[in-house]
């Protein structure tokens, strides 16, 4: 390609609203452009990288044996409203009508149609097991676009399905599509975690993880242990056994002596923090209970937790097997405890308390009152209030004991999610009617597995992890072109010959190349080149009458001058180099 015919524009500023370092890039660069909020084209340079992503992504997922189609992106909401999940996406739902006033939204993903296909086609276990994937553009109305691709409406995924005879079946396509996974983000270069998870709005019924892109940018936080291969993220994450220990907790006196025979109430006006009570009485927050209360499925329930921790709502809601999950407001406390926010405590509260077993294992604790300005010492467990929902309630922290090793300190990272496998079930399969003839003879819903990509969202993770203060450094796997050759005056008939030549040269032996053949400055070619990440560049300068040219790698700082003769045979060399054991 002739960058002077390249449908492109570089800027030495990205846009003020630009949050993300990979956003700002991406746009300075030109691959991609926006065309409202969470939604941009991809200039022929983004297309070119979104291009290699999917091409590594298909040849992995034909490795395994999956069957690649396309389904529709329109869908007709009842399929939704069949599954239940129309109610569960809310509002991230994009719903219109066409013209006959029948319902459809765009797809977010395509659990729904494809296990309507499946039903259609498949109706014998002799067919399976079966995977099917595709690569398609998703909807999804978030509430706020931010980060450029990272978080956008509309996005390019691929979204791959399993079928199964049975839970073994389903085990050994989820192992599959693991590895399989594991080798996409490894050519693709990204340092990834795979991390246990939740299965949120897409639901299943065994073991999900998430693919993680190291970037501290990134909105989910990743736990690890130090010592092993644990790694969840923080809404899954559990501690170790010796955070179930009995905790010793010693409540000395704070305006009245206690008697350690029953709660003693302890004056504390206007005091409704953990930190206020901290710096009041002069004690760690380790030693409080902290009683919240939340509004689930419409009911009032509380949950207390430690002091210095925090509650974690996913885990209230798959305790109860929960829909919706949320903090109650002032007066919904006030109207639950009969006491202002900040002064909440388990003695007498005649909601269901969920409760940790931080504070089911404490020997007594210091709690809200459910009185304004007053709190409580010595707050026993299972003698003041009643301990039939205990479990794990909160996020962990760091330092926190591994659950896996038990003796690995747990250590947080920011990841940017990329990749998820879910083990789905029956859960679409029942509600849809999706059955087949086992070896009996007997009618029985087929096993499902999903595994999800963001495509595009990958090019801003690849962004986050591959630059440096000039602009991007594609891996070779995925640059938009793998040389640039730069002549430094498009006057000198003498650069633009060999220029030329070896252009010509390269592109016949399968090499990506883009030349620089603009009329402009050699700083303003060179920083365009830095920009736009391209990993070999070839200067044409002074010496190539003698023919002798500038070789330089984007990712190391040394250049070395290389006889035009073997420039062809340094280049494809830097390339096998780059590619390693995913040479294709």
């Amino acid at each position: 390609m002739r960058q002077s015919k390249l449908f492109a524009q570089t800027y030495r500023e990205a846009p003020s609203d630009a949050e993300a370092l990979s956003h700002r890039l991406l746009l300075r660069a030109g691959f991609i452009r926006p065309l409202a909020a969470g939604i941009y084209a991809y200039l022929p340079l983004g297309q070119r990288v979104l291009r290699n992503v999917e091409r590594i992504v298909r040849e992995e997922m034909d490795r395994t044996g999956a069957q690649e189609l396309l389904m529709p992106a329109m869908q007709p909401l009842e399929l939704w409203e069949q599954s239940g999940r129309d109610q569960a996406y809310g509002p991230e739902l994009i719903r219109l009508k066409d013209r006959h006033e029948r319902e459809f939204a765009l797809g977010p993903t395509h659990e729904e149609v494809v296990t309507t296909l499946f039903r259609g086609e498949v109706n014998s276990y002799r067919k399976l097991p079966v995977t099917l994937y595709q690569i398609q553009t998703k909807f999804r109305d978030e509430r706020r676009p931010r980060f450029g691709l990272l978080r956008g409406r509309e996005f390019v995924m691929k979204d791959a399905y399993s079928f199964d005879e049975d839970w073994e079946g389903l085990d050994r396509s989820y192992q599959l599509m693991y590895e399989a996974y594991r080798r996409i983000f490894d050519r693709c270069g990204l340092n990834y975690r795979a991390v246990e998870a939740d299965a949120g709005s897409i639901g299943g019924e065994g073991e999900t993880h998430e693919f993680m892109a190291l970037a501290d940018i990134g909105e989910d936080t990743i736990v690890s242990c130090e010592a092993c291969d644990y790694a969840a993220n923080l809404e899954k994450a559990e501690a170790g056994p010796s955070n179930a220990t009995t905790i010793q907790v010693q409540t000395p006196a704070y305006g009245e002596n206690t008697t350690n025979q029953q709660p003693q109430r302890l004056h504390t006006p206007n005091v409704r923090t953990i930190d206020e009570l901290v710096t009041a009485m002069q004690l760690s927050a380790s030693r409080f209970v902290k009683t919240m209360i939340y509004i689930v499925d419409g009911q009032a329930v509380a949950v207390l937790v430690r002091g210095d921790r925090e509650v974690n709502e996913l885990k209230v809601k798959n305790a109860l097997q929960a829909e919706k999950v949320e903090i109650a407001d002032a007066d919904t406390v006030l109207r639950v405890t009969g006491a202002p926010s900040g002064f909440a405590g388990p003695i007498g509260l005649s909601v269901p308390l969920l409760v940790d077993i931080e504070i089911a294992n404490g020997e007594a604790w210091i709690a809200g009152a459910i009185e304004a300005d007053y709190h409580v010492s010595d707050v026993r467990p299972g003698r003041d209030f009643t301990l039939t929902r205990v479990g794990d309630y909160r996020n962990v922290a760091e330092d926190d004991v591994c659950p896996r090793c038990r003796s690995g300190k747990l250590q947080f990272s920011r990841g940017i999610e990329v990749g998820h496998v879910f083990k789905l079930g029956t859960k679409y399969s029942e509600r849809m009617n999706a059955t087949l003839a086992d070896r009996s003879g007997n009618e029985k819903a087929v096993i499902m597995g999903c595994y999800g990509i963001g495509v595009s969202r990958l090019l801003s993770a690849i962004a986050e992890q591959y630059h440096d203060g000039d602009g991007m450094a594609w891996p070779m796997a995925l640059a938009p072109y793998q040389v640039h050759i730069v002549p430094v005056s498009v006057n000198d008939s003498v650069q633009m010959e060999l220029a030329e030549r070896l252009y010509g040269q390269l592109r016949d032996s399968g090499v990506d190349t883009l030349l620089d053949d603009r009329e402009e400055r050699p700083g303003v070619k060179f920083k365009d080149s830095d920009l736009m990440g391209i990993p070999i560049r070839i200067v044409i300068g002074k010496q190539a009458a003698e023919g002798v040219v500038e070789f330089k790698l984007r990712t190391r700082p040394d250049k070395e001058t290389v006889n035009a003769g073997d420039v062809c045979d340094k280049v494809k060399e830097a390339i096998r180099e780059a590619l390693g054991a995913y040479r294709t």
